[in-house]
């Protein structure tokens, strides 16, 4: 029985980690290029966000994808403060359940929060 308990608990302790990782985003190209990290609690509030003020999804005829670049009658909305300032420089989209982070400049999707 103690190795049941024992075996069960070195699983819960390895496997915690897994659930509580953080997203990197590296966006540009050397030596420019920018690291963000997301992390879960984080992604939790953007969730939030999108649920609490009932943000339309908008229609995308491409995929959305990391590294798709979006068409420019795709409207990019601006990233609410409470986000994080790390992500100010951002815009998102929301579409298909999906919060997408775009790089205003080129248009490119640089993460995807679902």
């Amino acid at each position: 029985m103690k190795r049941i308990l024992l075996a069960s608990a070195a699983v819960l302790v390895l496997a915690g980690p897994a659930f509580a990782q953080s997203t990197t985003i590296t966006t540009g190209s050397a030596p420019a290029a920018q690291t963000i990290t997301i992390a879960p609690e984080q992604r939790t509030k953007i969730k939030t966000y999108i649920t609490e003020r009932k943000v339309q999804p908008v229609t995308v005829k491409e995929k959305v994808a990391v590294g798709a670049t979006l068409p420019a009658d795709v409207e990019l909305q601006t990233v609410p403060s409470d986000w994080g300032p790390q992500l100010s420089s951002f815009r998102y989209v929301y579409t298909d359940n999906h919060v997408a982070l775009v790089e205003p400049s080129s248009r490119r999707v640089v993460q995807i929060i679902e």
